[in-house]
């Protein structure tokens, strides 16, 4: 009986410890969330949406050109992320030995921890200086090579959870092999895929150094590949350090709705890929 006793005091405590964890490990989010909810509910408005910055000393305004930036940056760096990202993973998914695809691992890895400024600059040595110009297109593909390994990572591990049964039975029925690739390995995995691709985007949406070195801003309407455009996380910058009330007012409504769209990606990617996780053995 003494046993049965102490057997259920120790684990309500351990219980007990697991949920102080737990919520200690989802505080700051909630801490996070409170602060912007609180200063930027405030200034989210219409003209928020749909006008462009004002001049300095004037009220009101918006940053619609930022909002519009950050969707161009992020559309753009997923047309050259996610294929590039999807297609490594397989490739080391399948090759799981070799010269070649150690490197190509490591390689992802190494990229995958390397700081964000430092990509800026790189981008802007590579792009930024033989363009004589910053630009939305070096801006994309800054944000492109930090998208990647996440991508890359995720697509690998996904696929390796296919069984490979399914694969072979494939062959078996006479199925091409790059058919049976597609469609047993793609469709087995595609749920882990799209949350690799969706916390990629989610991650690259807040990104500012990079943006600093190769997109710069711009505080007019601007949707060309060619040159500097504006960005929510740049715009969040310049208002934040400035010494203006008004702006800093902005740049919290800015970073509400940041939030939201990165909550947003987040939840949607939890629709679409519910229920879908199952793997068949």
């Amino acid at each position: 009986m003494r046993y049965e006793t102490v057997r259920r005091v120790t684990n309500v405590a351990s219980l007990a410890f697991c949920g102080l964890l737990a919520a200690t490990a989802v505080l700051p989010l909630v801490l996070v969330l409170y602060h912007v909810v609180r200063n930027g509910a405030s200034a989210l408005n219409l003209d928020f949406f749909t006008k462009l910055p004002v001049p300095i000393g004037e009220s009101g305004g918006g940053m619609a050109n930022a909002l519009v930036g950050s969707l161009l940056l992020i559309g753009a760096a997923s047309l050259v992320g996610v294929p590039v990202g999807v297609i490594a993973g397989f490739f080391l998914a399948r090759q799981l030995s070799g010269r070649f695809a150690f490197w190509v691992r490591f390689a992802a890895d190494v990229l995958s921890g390397v700081p964000s400024i430092v990509v800026g600059v790189v981008a802007y040595e590579l792009i930024v200086v033989p363009m004589k110009g910053f630009s939305a297109l070096s801006g994309a593909l800054a944000l492109a090579l930090i998208m990647i390994p996440t991508v890359v990572r995720t697509t690998e591990e996904m696929v390796k959870l296919v069984p490979y049964t399914l694969y072979e039975a494939a062959l078996a029925v006479g199925a091409p092999e790059w058919r049976a690739t597609v469609f047993v390995f793609l469709r087995g995995a595609r749920a882990g895929i799209i949350t690799g691709i969706m916390l990629a985007m989610a991650r690259i949406a807040g990104e500012t150094a990079p943006l600093l070195f190769t997109a710069f801003n711009n505080q007019f309407w601007s949707v060309s590949l060619t040159q500097p455009i504006s960005s929510l996380p740049v715009q969040i910058f310049n208002y934040a350090m400035s010494p203006y009330d008004e702006w800093h007012r902005l740049a919290w409504a800015a970073c509400l709705v940041l939030v939201v769209l990165v909550l947003g990606m987040s939840v949607i990617t939890r629709m679409v890929t519910r229920g879908k996780y199952e793997i068949i053995q």
